[in-house]
């Protein structure tokens, strides 16, 4: 991972969804940066050596100008990213949230040649999160990005290499052989060991105009890269866990009118009570719990204007609100899964270890003389770590965690390919 750059300028369009993707990647990556609105007198002056019809949004790091700026193209001009350097590994991790960052730690301190592939940036749903507070250690708190960056490096320390924005489209397992992953852009790896630990995708609200105003005043997660720019505004979060709780304190702390939309009876089931005992005492916070978003509504220039509310009782509302923050969970990325043969629960986690035997036998067509180790799926040697896995905890501990045992599971499985 690249190091934090000083002094990074954006010039753009706040309610652009492309510039807002951009925005949402530098605040994600850790990357300390200054946004200022196309067409303001700063905006003016900071272009004012740029041809007239310049491509927005521009970036500016000291000497350097990039103009129609994307996530690639800033991350091609920063080379903050290459692809893989070798074309085996002893361990590749499948996802660079906290468990994948944790497994590349552990496995490549232990020597063990590592590659991480992520799609998306290092972080994972962690990394939306402005401020976690009960990650042990940190008694001030520490963002989730701030998690990813540290982690990053200290992979890369060790000798891990870390290729993000690069998903893996395609893939072949079999047991006792090396597994092939095959690469976006035409590249493939393979490995004698895989941890699978690809994270979630935000679980979508099914109303209408929902996804035609992603980026113009919707967003999916906490919108940490947005609460700067809410201060006086009326917005709505929907959704009652922690993500939820610290997007309304962040929003509140930013001078916005909350309005938090819960569809169940309360907050204490399902966030820590050191938020819900905040977020009651928050003077621009207010908790509407048995409510739902039923409908949104645009401005004349495309961006959000105001929601409408149902209660409980039936009862309809039309709110103000310049931004909707969409916090409602997320579902496994193991749509891959059921082509290979590995086993989920109901709500498409994956199986590993004790939960795949039935009735204390092995399962079917399993080819090893042992049970499946405890992280380990139907697929010998390919392992889960983190939120996918059926069972886990889904907090940034336990997550790190299940990266940490599951490189010293691999251990065992590369001892018996050793010996086979």
């Amino acid at each position: 991972m690249s190091p934090v750059r000083d002094d990074v300028v954006v010039v753009g369009r706040r309610h652009d969804p492309e510039d807002h993707r951009l925005r949402d990647f530098l605040t994600r990556t850790a990357q300390p940066h200054r946004w200022v609105e196309a067409g303001s007198g700063e905006a003016d002056a900071l272009l004012a050596d740029l041809p007239a019809d310049v491509a927005l949004p521009v970036v500016r790091c000291g000497g350097e100008t990039v103009t129609r700026a994307t996530v690639e193209r800033l991350v091609e001009a920063w080379a903050m990213t290459a692809p893989p350097a070798r074309d085996h590994y002893e361990l590749a991790v499948i996802g660079a949230g906290p468990a994948g960052l944790a497994a590349a730690v552990y496995a490549a301190s232990d020597g063990l040649s590592t590659v991480v592939l992520e799609r998306d940036v290092p972080g994972g749903q962690a990394s939306h999160t402005s401020l976690i507070e009960n990650f042990f250690g940190f008694p001030g708190g520490i963002g989730g990005a701030e998690i990813a960056r540290l982690a990053g490096r200290q992979a890369e320390g060790f000798g891990a290499e870390l290729s993000f924005l690069r998903p893996v489209v395609g893939s072949r397992f079999a047991p006792g052989e090396r597994t092939t992953l095959e690469l976006e852009g035409g590249l493939a790896v393979t490995a004698d060991i895989v941890i699978a630990a690809p994270g979630m995708l935000w679980r979508r609200l099914e109303v209408e105009g929902v996804e035609e105003l992603l980026g113009r005043g919707v967003y999916y997660g906490a919108g940490r890269s947005e609460a700067r720019h809410c201060g006086g505004d009326d917005v709505v979060v929907v959704g009652a866990g922690n993500s939820a709780g610290q997007a309304v304190m962040d929003l509140g702390n930013a001078g916005a009118r909350v309005r938090m939309a819960v569809r169940g009876e309360g907050l204490g089931a399902t966030m820590s009570q050191y938020l819900v005992d905040r977020i009651a005492e928050h003077p621009l916070i207010d908790v509407q719990l048995r409510t739902e978003v039923v409908a949104v509504h645009a401005a004349d220039d495309g961006t959000l204007a105001a929601v409408t509310l149902r209660h409980r009782d039936g009862a309809t509302e039309q709110v103000p609100a310049r931004a909707l923050f969409l916090c409602i969970g997320g579902t496994p990325r193991t749509g891959w899964a059921s082509h290979h043969g590995v086993a989920t629960d109901a709500a498409g986690y994956l199986l590993t270890g004790p939960d795949l035997l039935r009735d204390g036998r092995r399962p079917d067509g399993w080819p090893l003389d042992r049970d499946p180790l405890h992280l380990e799926t139907l697929v010998p040697g390919l392992f889960a770590a983190g939120d996918v896995r059926s069972g886990s905890t889904k907090r940034v501990a336990g997550a790190v965690g299940d990266g940490a045992a599951a490189v010293a599971l691999a251990h065992r499985r590369l001892a018996e390919l050793h010996g086979a």
